[in-house]
């Protein structure tokens, strides 16, 4: 019997794959990533990567089997033009694509510098163009329908990113939408969540009717205003987006984007979908993005935050001890090193308590009786609420060498 749920690596929910909810899915036979981190992710408040480590971003994310990078705008940063052709002669696995707007002149840029794609950034809400631009939706369709033909003429994959999409009336957008595509059909669709608004069901029901009214693949972008653009993204390729647009590490302007690091572990583990990502490079890459833009996640963070294997409480430190070597998936939803993190840690802290105390012990050669243990335990817990934090490796020590007087 199949058991998708569960593998020498992972231990998820049998209930993902019961056959009412997999009915609901309509997942394509392919899921590519698009990662926008040299894009939407510089466009986070403060966030500079330089041209050195932006190039070093690019190629570790080819390296992780990231399908498509966005390289940036290069018709309106001679950086990001430079960059583009560094990396078109560096023949990456990765197609590289230029973000643009709807001119011929960003066109020909994009393809003067070695992008094999472009991505044509058109809004689709009245409102928003009418306060935001003081344009019209005849103006935006009339500028898509010029450099989609521009692209097509150049050979250009391109893309149709529609802007606030999910803040455009549904009449509204597909009327657009058909109006675009039947003059200078794009290759691909993008539905933009612009401002992180949409609800998972929504972005399903969206994905679900361009798929029917439309043969071009559809991509999904979404931003996290309200903690869902993971949720959303992943909702979108379940209802048949063939292309999901992430930032590592989830960063992007405001809230930031779909975090490639929980987009791609979720798909492998709980849909059982191998999307050609080297999972186990997620956290190597995390890392390098943190150091190039000198933040650091939460230490929570899912997949590669620094904490998260870090085993504080009594009860989940005696499962570590009794699991560790022959069932750890009985307390890891995964194991660390599919995303290529550091194992668990048992840490002292204030919900601490034997198990933690005699791992600690045995890691220095120590071995006490259970009722020395358990005052060291007390010692410990009590030392870790009035400072507030864990206890480091030479807060014990200080601590053994006190009981030891």
């Amino acid at each position: 019997m199949s058991r998708p749920w569960k593998s020498s690596q992972w231990f998820t929910s049998c209930w993902n794959h019961a056959e009412e909810v997999q009915t609901e899915r309509q997942f394509p036979g392919r899921i590519q990533f698009h990662d926008v981190t040299l894009r939407d992710g510089e466009q986070q408040a403060g966030m500079v990567f330089d041209f050195p480590q932006r190039q070093a971003i690019a190629r570790r994310l080819s390296a992780s089997g990231v399908h498509r990078i966005e390289v940036g705008m290069p018709a309106e940063s001679a950086e990001d033009a430079a960059l583009l052709q560094t990396l078109a002669a560096e023949n990456l696995s990765a197609q590289l694509l230029a973000f643009a707007r709807c001119r011929p002149n960003d066109v020909m840029a994009a393809r003067k510098h070695g992008a094999t794609g472009i991505v044509l950034k058109v809004v689709t809400s009245e409102h928003l163009l009418r306060e935001g631009a003081g344009r019209s939706l005849e103006w935006a369709a009339d500028t898509a329908i010029e450099a989609l033909a521009a692209a097509r003429e150049s050979g250009l994959y391109s893309v149709l990113f529609t802007i606030d999409a999910t803040r455009t009336e549904v009449p509204a957008y597909i009327e657009f939408l058909e109006h675009v595509c039947g003059e200078a059909p794009p290759d691909a669709i993008a539905v933009a969540d612009s401002y992180g608004v949409a609800t998972p069901e929504a972005i399903s029901s969206i994905i679900r009717d361009l798929r029917r009214r439309f043969t071009q693949p559809i991509e999904i972008h979404c931003h996290d205003d309200f903690g869902l653009a993971t949720a959303c993204t992943l909702a979108g390729v379940a209802a048949g987006a063939e292309v999901a647009h992430v930032t590592v590490c989830g960063i992007g302007e405001r809230a930031g984007n779909a975090s490639l690091e929980e987009t791609a572990m979720a798909l492998r583990c709980l849909y059982g979908i191998d999307t050609g990502v080297h999972t186990e490079a997620l956290y190597a890459l995390s890392q390098l993005v943190q150091e190039s833009g000198r933040f650091s996640l939460p230490s929570n963070c899912a997949i590669v935050g620094e904490g998260l294997y870090r085993i504080q409480t009594d009860l989940v430190a005696e499962l570590h001890r009794r699991c560790k070597l022959k069932a750890p998936l009985e307390y890891l939803p995964f194991l660390p090193e599919l995303a290529g993190r550091p194992g668990v840690e048992v840490a002292l802290g204030k919900g601490s308590g034997m198990a933690n105390v005699t791992e600690q012990l045995e890691q220095r050669g120590l071995k006490w009786s259970p009722a020395d243990v358990k005052t060291m335990a007390k010692r410990v817990r009590d030392l870790a609420a009035s400072e507030k934090r864990l206890l480091t490796a030479s807060d014990f020590d200080v601590l053994i060498a006190e009981t030891r007087k």
